[in-house]
């Protein structure tokens, strides 16, 4: 652990002391006490402690409770992972998506899981005058979605059980909230490697998605479509799901799966 350069006088606001301490762990330091993070960061022993106690609550750190050290926690992998699986997957799965919205006519995503929410990383909005609009960084709650859906069937049951606790809410007048019909739609979706959207999470609009997987076999991210219920009937639904398949397995295996 390098020790730091403080300027005399110069005070550390908390946002800077508590990213000076994450920083301080690195592949020789894996776990640090208060009191060494205390001297680390030129603070009182109260303050390094207040510190790390708002870092453990949000994920940042964990604490092993034999030696009572803190040791870099889940939610800066969480984090990484996703930065990385972005960049994989943005780039990977232009030109599929650049097809499937000139095949299709509609507006195409590509989204990923954030916890309980579905993220669209890309937007490829639908020439038509009647489309659905999306915002790049928006979040949606991930079960009223096609996307979200597509990602949780094939994810942990620990990440399927926070979307879970997460939707209480309706949308739409479409969308139903009970734990079991939500478990089902997600057994229907591994079953045909695709999910629907009709109307639960925006009021006459339509979704369809296809997960994608990385070298892994992981479930990252889903591509879909999504349009106005009266163009996405049952017979343009039935058309265009063998393209937002076929678009989902060609990122996946441009991703190595």
């Amino acid at each position: 652990m390098t020790p730091l350069k403080v300027a005399t006088g110069k005070r550390l606001s908390s946002v800077e002391a508590a990213l000076r301490i994450l920083k301080a762990f690195d592949d020789e330091t894996t776990s640090l006490g208060v009191t060494e993070l205390s001297k680390h960061l030129g603070v009182a022993k109260s303050t390094a402690h207040r510190l790390v106690s708002t870092l453990q609550a949000e994920g940042f750190l964990e604490q092993n409770p034999q030696d009572a050290r803190y040791h870099l926690g889940l939610t800066l992998f969480s984090l990484g992972a996703l930065v990385r699986r972005r960049m994989d997957i943005s780039s990977q799965a232009l030109p599929h998506l650049a097809l499937l919205r000139d095949q299709t006519s509609e507006t195409v995503h590509l989204s990923v899981l954030d916890k309980s929410d579905v993220l669209y990383l890309y937007n490829l909005e639908s020439p038509q005058a009647i489309r659905m609009r999306s915002y790049l960084g928006t979040r949606k709650p991930a079960l009223s979605t096609s996307e979200g859906r597509a990602i949780l069937a094939f994810s942990p049951p620990a990440v399927v059980q926070l979307a879970l606790k997460a939707q209480r809410l309706a949308r739409t007048q479409h969308t139903l909230t009970a734990s079991s019909h939500w478990l089902s739609c997600l057994k229907e979706v591994q079953n045909n490697r695709c999910a629907l959207d009709l109307e639960e999470s925006e009021p006459g609009m339509v979704g369809l998605a296809a997960p994608i997987f990385n070298a892994q076999g992981e479930v990252v991210a889903a591509v879909g479509i999504g349009g106005p219920v009266q163009r996405l009937n049952k017979k343009n639904l039935k058309a265009f799901t063998p393209m937002v398949m076929q678009a989902a397995q060609a990122i996946s295996v441009r991703l190595g799966f």
